[in-house]
C-alpha cells in the first residue's frame, strides 16, 4: 500500500510545520469512517481529512468541501465534548511505523487543563481514529470498536488501556546499529528471498522499498538472505541510513506514479523509487507530500465514482457490441453468399442453350461457357426430378431471390457497421470520461436512444447541469474545443462553430470531436498539431503512437438525416499523424468560463 513509514514521516513534518498550535474549530464526521477536522489559527484555516475506508485509509489537509450528515454520530459528538476547541501542540510517529498521533491540549468541565490523543492508524483493513487520554493511556472511544469476537490479540473499547497494535516482531531500523541488524536478519530461513526478509524485519518498510532497496544497490531481491554477505548486508544498512538522513533534513521527492498506457494511480511515495522504470511507468512530482497524498486519493475517490457509475452503462455497451459484431459476422456471409447471384443466372442461360443435351434424371451436365472467350468446360448441378426447362427456371429463382437480398443485405450492413460505430464512440467517451456528470450525460444520450432504460420511469427527470467541451489554448494563442461525449460533440461541430473552424478526429477510430476556433486568421502548422494531438488523446487510441487524425473545415462536416448522436460525415480532408501526450495536453488545458 502506499502509505508506509517513510510517507508517514514526511508527512509528520510538514502537519508539524502547519498545525502545531492551531486550534480545534469544528469537527465532523462526513462518513461512517471518515473525520473532517477545521482548525484555525491567527493567520490561516486548514482542513484535515482523515479516512479509514478499508481500501483508501488516509490523512492530509485538503481543500474539499464534503456534506456533514444533519445528525452527527456519536463518535463525532463524543469528539466534540472532548477536543473541539482544544490546541494540537504536538504530532508524533510511535517509532517507525504507520501511527499518528496528535497531542491536544483542552479544558474538561471544570476548566482544568488536560491532554487528549487522536491516534490514526493507517493500517489497511485495520485502520482507525482512537481517543485517548493522555495521562492514563485509556481509550475514551473510537470509530472503529474492536471487541473480544473480533480479534483475541487487541481489543479497542473504552475503558481499555491503549496498547499499540502487534509489531509482529519487527524492529525500527532506523533506531539499530548494525550488530541489531544483523541479528534480526539472522532469525530467517536461509532460503527466504532478501527482499521479504526486510520488509518482515523493520517497521514502516513496504515491499516496493525493499525491492527498492535491493535494486539501488544491485541485488538481486530474490536473491536468498544466505547468499547475501556480511559486506552486502553492511550496504544495505547504510542505503537505510542514508534515507533517514534525506527524510530527517526533509530531502525527498514525492510523487505518484501510474503506468504510462493507464491514467489509473498505481502508487505514491516521498522516495523516487527507481523501481518503477521509465519507459513502463511515469511520475508525477509535487512540491509537497501532503500535496501528493490530496491528490492521488481525490483522483483514487473520482475514478472510483466514474467506475461505479459506468460500470452498467459499460457492461450494458458491450454485450450490445458483441451481438452487433457476430451479426456483422453473419451479414458478410450471407452477402457472400449472396454474391453468387450471377452464377445462377449463368447456370439457367447455359440449360436453356443446352436443352436438348439434358434429359430428366440426369444430376448434372458439362457444358462450354460460351461467355466465357476460351470457351472453358463448367459442370452445372442438377435435380434429378425437374425437367430440363424446371432446372433451368430453379437457378433463374435462385438469381433473382439472391439479386434482391444482394442490396437488403448491403443495406443492413451499413446500419449495422453505424450502430457499432455509434456504439464504440459512446464506449470510448465512457472509459476516457474524467467526471461524473459525463456519464451522466451519456446516460441520458442513451435513454433517449431507448438503449438504457431509466429505472423508475414514472419519476421525472431531474435537471441536469449540462457539461461543456474541454477548452485548450494552442502555443500560438487560438481556442481548441474537444467533445467529450456525443452530445458534446453534436454542439461543438453543428452549433457553437463557424463554418471556417477547422474540424479534427481520429481517422476510423472512435473518439471526440475537436476544433479549432480560428476567428478568421490563418492557423500556424502547430496548432493544427496540437489540436490532432488532443483529437488523438480523445479518442480510443488515447495511449498509442502514429495515430492518423484528419481535419477539415466545418463547413465541410455534414450530419446526415437520421444519423445518432455525434455520427457525422466529412470530405475534402488531409490526414496527420501524431502521437498524444498527457503531459503536453493537460499543460494546453484551460478552465471552462
Amino acid at each position: 500500500m502506499p502509505f508506509d513509514g517513510f510517507v508517514i514521516n514526511s508527512l509528520i513534518k510538514e502537519l508539524k510545520n502547519t498545525l502545531i498550535n492551531t486550534r480545534i474549530n469544528k469537527i465532523y464526521q462526513s462518513d461512517s469512517d471518515e473525520l473532517i477536522i477545521k482548525l484555525k489559527n491567527s493567520t490561516k484555516n486548514n482542513i484535515l481529512l482523515i479516512s479509514v475506508n478499508s481500501n483508501y485509509p488516509h490523512i492530509c489537509l485538503t481543500n474539499e468541501q464534503k456534506e456533514n450528515p444533519l445528525t452527527p454520530p456519536m463518535f463525532c459528538m463524543l469528539l466534540r465534548k472532548h477536543i473541539q476547541n482544544g490546541k494540537i501542540v504536538d504530532i508524533n510517529q510511535v517509532e517507525f511505523e504507520r501511527i499518528i498521533i496528535f497531542t491536544i491540549e483542552s479544558y474538561d468541565e471544570l476548566g482544568n487543563r488536560c491532554f487528549k490523543e487522536l491516534i490514526v492508524e493507517i493500517m489497511g483493513k485495520h485502520s482507525n481514529i482512537i481517543l485517548v487520554d493522555g495521562n492514563s493511556k485509556k481509550i475514551i472511544d473510537s470509530i472503529k470498536r474492536i471487541p473480544l469476537n473480533i480479534s483475541r490479540q487487541r481489543q479497542v473499547l473504552p475503558g481499555l488501556k491503549y496498547i499499540n497494535p502487534p509489531s509482529q516482531g519487527k524492529i525500527n531500523i532506523f533506531d539499530c546499529n548494525f550488530e541489531n541488524f544483523l541479528n534480526k536478519i539472522s532469525e530467517f530461513k536461509k532460503t527466504e528471498p532478501v527482499y521479504k526478509v526486510l520488509y518482515k524485519s523493520f517497521q514502516g518498510v513496504s515491499p516496493i522499498v525493499a525491492k527498492e532497496i535491493c535494486l539501488r544497490l544491485n541485488i538481486n531481491f530474490d536473491e536468498h538472505i544466505e547468499n547475501i554477505n556480511q559486506n552486502r548486508l553492511k550496504q544495505i544498512w547504510l542505503q537505510f541510513t542514508a534515507i533517514k538522513k534525506d527524510l530527517d533534513s526533509y530531502n525527498i521527492f514525492p510523487n505518484i506514479v501510474s503506468e504510462i498506457n493507464n491514467k489509473k494511480y498505481i502508487d505514491f511515495s516521498s522516495l523516487d523509487l527507481k523501481i518503477y522504470n521509465e519507459k513502463i511507468f511515469k511520475k508525477l512530482f509535487f512540491n509537497s507530500i501532503n500535496d501528493t497524498i490530496k491528490h492521488y486519493y481525490y483522483e483514487k475517490a473520482k475514478y472510483e465514482k466514474i467506475r461505479q457509475k459506468s460500470s452498467n452503462l459499460k457492461k450494458l455497451i458491450s454485450t450490445k457490441l458483441d451481438s452487433l459484431y457476430n451479426k456483422l459476422q453473419k451479414q458478410k456471409e450471407e452477402l457472400l453468399i449472396a454474391k453468387d447471384a450471377d452464377k445462377y443466372k449463368l447456370y439457367g442461360e447455359l440449360i436453356l442453350a443446352n436443352l436438348y443435351k439434358i434429359s430428366k434424371g440426369m444430376n448434372e451436365i458439362e457444358v462450354e461457357n460460351y461467355y466465357d472467350e476460351n470457351l472453358s468446360k463448367i459442370t452445372i448441378p442438377l435435380d434429378v426430378r425437374l425437367e430440363p426447362n424446371e432446372n433451368s427456371q430453379y437457378y433463374f429463382k435462385k438469381y433473382n431471390k439472391f439479386k434482391n437480398a444482394l442490396k437488403k443485405i448491403s443495406t443492413q450492413i451499413e446500419e449495422t457497421k453505424k450502430e457499432i460505430e455509434y456504439l464504440e464512440n459512446v464506449l470510448t467517451s465512457i472509459e476516457n470520461a474524467d467526471d461524473v456528470q459525463i456519464i451522466e450525460d451519456i446516460k441520458d444520450e442513451l435513454i433517449q436512444q431507448n438503449i438504457f432504460k431509466r429505472k423508475n420511469k414514472s419519476s421525472k427527470k431531474a435537471k441536469q447541469n449540462i457539461s461543456l467541451p474541454n477548452k485548450y489554448l494552442s502555443s500560438d494563442g487560438f481556442i481548441i474545443e474537444a467533445g467529450k461525449n456525443n452530445r458534446q460533440n453534436d454542439y461543438l461541430t453543428l452549433k457553437a462553430s463557424s463554418k471556417n473552424d477547422i474540424w479534427f478526429h481520429t481517422k476510423e477510430i472512435p473518439g471526440s470531436h475537436v476544433v479549432i476556433k480560428t476567428n478568421g486568421l490563418d492557423v500556424p502548422k502547430s496548432t493544427i498539431i496540437e489540436a490532432a494531438k488532443i483529437a488523438a488523446y480523445h479518442s480510443k487510441a488515447r495511449y498509442s503512437s502514429n495515430v492518423p487524425v484528419d481535419y477539415t473545415l466545418i463547413k465541410f462536416v455534414k450530419k446526415p438525416s437520421g444519423a445518432k448522436p455525434g455520427m457525422v460525415i466529412y470530405d475534402n480532408y488531409k490526414t496527420i499523424y501524431v502521437t498524444p501526450d498527457e503531459e503536453d495536453i493537460k499543460k494546453l488545458q484551460t478552465q471552462r468560463k
